[in-house]
């Protein structure tokens, strides 16, 4: 389209440079800069307030529109991003409580020494502990050993190699209560989902720090699990199912990017911790207010502008709140009722770990930021 169309439009076509990228993008000549900084969230996960755009030298403001900033086509602003004010897999993020995964180059540089040592015993031992531990074992596959523990085994550690595959075989470890497959790089196939299904015992279940897109439906089968980690993947959003799991008391699913939770989250009501920090969150639904049991409640690093309006009403036992770096201020939270009762429990928590010293700083955090 050439100039002249764009304009008849109504549009304009400008360029936003950011990180050492050119962002090509269309918007209605009669928006304001604060339109256009909105435009740029999905597109830089640097939410609107964290950002500063500049056009030949001075400083855009959010109230003034394009043409009465000058900004017209083919303009080239500069955008500048303010420090922490970034959501999902933006520039500046919360790590997940993970070690970084080790790659095939770490193993070669590692003794010797250190490598499995495969005695004739092994077997024996995990059958009498019940915990199989073959974490950072540069493992490319699950050795055949694991699946003769059978209905012995309690515990799979698998963390940090880089296993290709979890096959439907790991069925026949069918009193499992934890399994762990942190860090080995697995991608949305590489897990035989259907393998786990039968694992009613199964209460623990970590797959942090992997390349998974999507979880299945098949993890409704797991209505024994307590907790649910998948931190640092790649997800978008979760499955439906998860509404099936009424046990789970822990879901940690920060830093990826989901940028929904289904309705059904209403219906895990043994929920105590939910860390949903660092992803597209731009609202959540309602049902997060039927959580009678939540206690700690992660959302730091979204683009959410709200709460469910009823949730210090209906979570009442909810003492900890993360709503750092995003929209949401501490002059927002003081309007949603209940607060003032959240507010009370919140401190009265802080003040009892001051007591007991499980805290070593005194400063109260007010989980949001002022302005």
């Amino acid at each position: 389209m050439s100039k002249g169309e764009e304009e008849s439009n109504g549009n304009v076509n400008i360029t936003v440079k950011f990180s050492g990228k050119s962002i090509p993008i269309s918007v209605a000549k009669d928006s304001t800069i604060k339109d256009l900084k909105s435009h740029l969230q999905p597109l830089t996960n640097v939410l609107p307030r964290g950002q500063k755009l500049i056009f030949k030298g001075k400083l855009l403001v959010d109230g003034m529109t394009l043409m009465e900033s000058e900004v017209m086509n083919g303009a080239k602003l500069m955008l500048m991003a303010s420090h922490g004010l970034h959501q999902g897999g933006g520039p500046i993020l919360k790590e997940a409580q993970t070690r970084p995964r080790r790659t095939e180059n770490d193993y070669k540089r590692t003794d010797a020494r250190t490598e499995v040592i495969m005695d004739k015993n092994r077997l024996e031992r995990w059958k009498a502990t019940g915990v199989v531990a073959l974490a950072e074992c540069n493992l490319k596959a699950i050795p055949d050993e694991v699946w003769a523990c059978g209905s012995s085994a309690r515990v799979l550690d698998l963390n940090n190699n880089c296993i290709q595959d979890v096959p439907d075989k790991i069925s026949c470890l069918n009193s499992i209560q934890k399994l762990f497959l942190n860090a080995n790089g697995f991608s949305d196939e590489a897990i035989h989902w259907e393998g786990l299904k039968p694992l009613k015992y199964l209460t623990v279940l970590s797959i942090n720090q992997n390349n998974l897109t999507a979880l299945p439906s098949a993890l409704g089968s797991l209505t024994s699990l307590r907790q649910l980690h998948v931190a640092n993947n790649k997800l978008t959003s979760l499955p439906n199912e998860i509404g099936i799991l009424t046990q789970l008391e822990v879901l940690k699913a920060n830093n990826n990017r989901i940028a929904t939770i289904p309705a059904c989250i209403g219906e895990c009501n043994s929920l105590i911790e939910v860390d949903l920090s660092a992803n597209f969150l731009s609202e959540l639904p309602e049902t997060f207010s039927k959580l009678h049991n939540l206690k700690a409640f992660y959302l730091g690093n979204n683009g959410l502008k709200s709460l469910p309006c009823t949730l210090f009403k209906g979570c009442l036992q909810l003492a900890t709140l993360d709503l750092h770096n995003t929209e949401i201020t501490m002059d927002v939270l003081r309007q949603f009722e209940g607060w003032e009762e959240f507010d009370e429990r919140r401190r009265s928590k802080h003040q009892k770990q001051l007591d007991f010293r499980v805290t070593s700083s005194a400063a109260f955090d007010e989980g949001a930021d002022k302005n």
